[in-house]
This record gives structure tokens, sequence and C-alpha cells, in this order.
């Protein structure tokens, strides 16, 4: 197939490797002018674009049948979460009206759109509540795709866990903290996934034409205070502590249910934490 990737760092990169390897035509779109000479390892088609910049959007969209939207940031700022998200989905929406040939959308979003449920379960049937202004921003960049599906161009969104895999393992997202006291108990409760399935859930997504909301979580959700022991054990990371203040610092605040996404046959790699 032919295939645009628009926005290809951690996970569009791995993707676009995937995608090669299988025999489509992959276009990928980058915004460092520094990773071309990378990409260009993977596909010889890499544009370098803004999300924004709608006639560059449009260029890239003619003849392609599958467009993965798979953009980050590290700038957490709202001008830049909104950029980065908000005005990349705006601009493919309306481009996407001059691309007949495209069948699908997937794009690569979070679980922080449902917000602090205090630790309860939430599915794809859970009424999105963010509680922080970068998670309405992601909410709303999910509307702006979903308002582009029709029979004929499909719009899947992978609502992602946190990150983590080679080069991004967990011991180094949380090495920081060793030996250091955190504010609240550790109680909240985090979910993530594994690089791994990430790249798994687009290509089954793509496979399978899936339409809609898809929460892609592992199978065990795990209290903050559990992932640091189970570090601190297996890892060597140093003792953290916890204040047992009752304020917390995570906004998003849920057990993920990815149920939904299983019972479409979707099977994990990765299904627990690999510490």
């Amino acid at each position: 197939m032919k295939i645009a990737i628009i926005g290809c760092g951690y996970v569009g990169t791995k993707v676009a490797k995937l995608w090669s390897q299988n025999g489509h035509q992959v276009t990928v779109t980058t915004t460092t002018p520094e990773k071309v000479s990378e990409l260009k390892n993977i596909t010889s088609q890499v544009v370098v674009m803004k999300g924004h910049d709608h006639n560059a959007i449009e260029n890239v969209l003619q003849n392609q049948e599958i467009v993965l939207l798979s953009v980050g940031n590290r700038d957490r700022t709202g001008i830049g979460y909104r950029k980065t998200y908000l005005e990349t989905a705006q601009t493919l929406v309306t481009a996407l009206k001059k691309a007949p040939n495209i069948q699908q959308v997937i794009y690569t979003g979070s679980y922080s759109v449902y917000g602090d449920t205090n630790g309860e379960w939430v599915d794809e049937n859970t009424p999105a509540n963010p509680s922080t202004d970068n998670g309405k921003i992601l909410h709303e960049t999910e509307q702006v795709l979903l308002s582009a599906s029709t029979p004929q161009q499909r719009v899947c969104i992978l609502r992602l866990g946190g990150i983590y895999g080679p080069g991004r393992e967990l011991i180094k997202i949380f090495s920081r903290w060793g030996g250091k006291t955190r504010p609240g108990t550790g109680d909240d409760v985090t979910n993530w996934i594994h690089l791994d399935d990430i790249v798994g859930a687009v290509e089954f997504a793509r496979d399978r034409q899936l339409q809609g909301i898809y929460n892609l979580v592992n199978d065990v959700p795990m209290k903050g205070k559990e992932l640091l022991d189970g570090l601190h054990k297996y890892q060597g990371l140093e003792k953290v502590s916890w204040d047992g203040s009752p304020s917390s610092m995570r906004p998003f605040n849920a057990r993920v249910s990815n149920k939904k996404l299983r019972d479409e046959g979707f099977e994990l790699v990765h299904p627990t934490i690999v510490f």
C-alpha cells in the first residue's frame, strides 16, 4: 500500500521500518532536517515540513491510501501542544478533502483524555474528562480527526499509555527519582505500553481497517509505588519514598481497559510491565 507517516519520531520511525520491510511504499515527514539522512535509510521519500503547512500536507497525501499521524513535541506548553496536535489535525482534515484515495487515518493519541477518575476503570465508552489544558487539546484533536470519518475513509484513534521501550527504558525515565521523596502516597494508577506493542497495534489497525477509538495499554495497570518498587527490586533503582500528602501530581489517574482491542483479536507482546 501507499502510506504516509506524519511525524517520524520514536514511534513513527519504528512503524516506518516495519512497513518498508513489508513492501509498502512509505512516505515519512519530519520537522527536523537533521533526521533526513537517518530516515533515508528507511525510505527514499522523506519530507521536511511543519504539521500546519497546508500545502505540504496536501502534497504528501496525494495518491496515498493510509495516513498515520504520530506527532510528538517536547514543548509541553499550550502553544506547543496546540501547534503540534490540534493544528496538524485541522490541516490534515482539510487536506483530506482533496485526497480521495485515503482509506484510513490512524492517530496515536493518549489516555490522558480520561482525566482523573480516582483510579477507577475506564473504557472507550467512558466520557473523556481531561483535567489539564494539554489534555483538552488532545481531546479536541481526536474530535477533529473523527469528524473526517466516513464509510469510505475510516479514522482510528489509539489512546496510548505511557510509552517505554529500547532507548526509553523505565529505569531511564525514573532514575532521577531514585532516593527521593515524592508527594502523595504512590497510589495513583499508571498505564504503560511497550513500543513493540504500539507498532504491532498500528499494523493491526491498518490490516483490520479499524475505525473508532481503542485504548492501547498493557493488561495490568500499576500503582506508581508498585512500579517504582519493581524498578527498585529488579533494576537497582534507589528506593523512592512517599510523603503521604493528599495532593497528587498526576492529572490522569485511571485504570484503562484494553479489552476492546483484545476483543478484535490483538495480542500483546508485553501484556505486563517489562522491568
